[in-house]
């Protein structure tokens, strides 16, 4: 068995708390006892239990992610995989550890409350994707400092990420600078802030040349299983090009249009959201918004980490610009 901090004491013949002392640098203990211990310590190789310093120092060197979504979204999405891979490769390299929620969100929250309270972690970060979610709420009026992977309509919280309303404004009118006008999209779910900033952005580029149109709006859920069924919708209402709302989406609608013996881009252009892996190898390869999820991730750690190192900071929204990816799914309209 390891040995403990009483053994030590035992065979140094002083009390648990010199050990203590002597193990935490502390100045106040006498040399020649000072030395005793650590000799006793060399000699039995003891290694200190380093969980329980960082405890007894009131910090875990340990974050956690939280991800508002059932297990099985989060391993099929690849959206998420880029999350977690952003937050973890950055924890690892600031030696954080991470520990992740995949659960639904009764349990997230009930497990979120007993970490929190317990002094079990330092920091959380949310990817947040749901309107007025109730773990976001609740950490709002805690103390544990956290960063959310989103935004937030109502609440002043610290927050990484991308502009939606203008990305969505950017890819509806690189598709009316080529010569599109009936223009449809696959929009994100309405419960998600993502899918209600992108709709709206979406409208209100069509808004301002006269040209939107409410049959060409068919909801999605940023599934390809979603984005196959939409298109199914909007093939009948023959529109020149799609708006998908995600890649995962906007893979979906093509296999709907190749079904249909139509090409992409002759017959109907597409445009998709998020450049994910899947956009490049789509044939053929998708025109999309890059949204840096890596980077993201990367981003809330290190607002995570100032946070721990200056608590007093006043809340931080940190937007980045977006940024069109251009392909082959979109051309002129003849």
């Amino acid at each position: 068995m390891p040995l403990t901090l009483e053994d030590i004491a035992r065979l140094s013949n002083v009390s648990r708390s010199t050990v203590s002392r002597v193990v935490n640098g502390d100045e106040k203990v006498r040399e020649e006892t000072r030395q005793r211990v650590l000799e006793v310590i060399q000699q039995q190789n003891y290694q200190p239990n380093q969980a329980a310093r960082r405890l007894a120092a009131g910090r875990t060197d340990t974050f956690g992610l939280v991800i508002p979504a059932g297990a099985g979204a989060t391993f099929s999405d690849p959206y998420f995989s880029q999350v977690i891979q952003g937050v973890s490769n950055t924890c690892n390299q600031q030696d954080y550890s991470l520990m992740l929620w995949l659960s639904d969100l009764e349990h997230e929250r009930r497990i979120l409350r007993h970490l929190a309270n317990d002094n079990l972690m330092d920091g959380v970060v949310v990817s947040f994707t749901l309107a007025n979610d109730p773990i976001v709420e609740m950490l709002s009026r805690g103390q544990l400092p956290f960063v959310i992977i989103g935004h937030h309509p109502n609440l002043a919280i610290n927050s990484v990420d991308i502009d939606h309303l203008e990305a969505a404004q950017l890819a509806t009118r690189h598709l009316l600078g080529h010569g599109y006008r009936r223009i449809a999209t696959i929009s994100g779910p309405s419960t998600q802030i993502a899918g209600q900033d992108r709709l709206q952005g979406f409208k209100q580029a069509l808004d301002e040349v006269n040209l939107f149109d409410g049959e060409l709006v068919v909801e999605g859920d940023f599934t390809e299983a979603g984005g196959y069924a939409a298109m199914q919708q909007l093939l009948a209402r023959q529109p020149q090009a799609i708006f998908a709302a995600n890649d995962m989406m906007a893979a979906g609608a093509y296999r709907v249009i190749y079904e249909a013996g139509l090409k992409i881009p002759e017959d109907i252009a597409i445009i998709g959201f998020d450049d994910l892996p899947i956009a490049a190898q789509l044939s053929p390869p998708l025109t999309t918004i890059r949204q840096p999820l890596q980077r993201l991730g990367r981003m809330a750690v290190e607002r995570l980490i100032d946070l721990l190192r200056e608590p007093q900071t006043p809340p931080r929204q940190v937007t980045l610009a977006p940024e069109l990816i251009i392909r082959q799914s979109c051309s002129s309209h003849p």
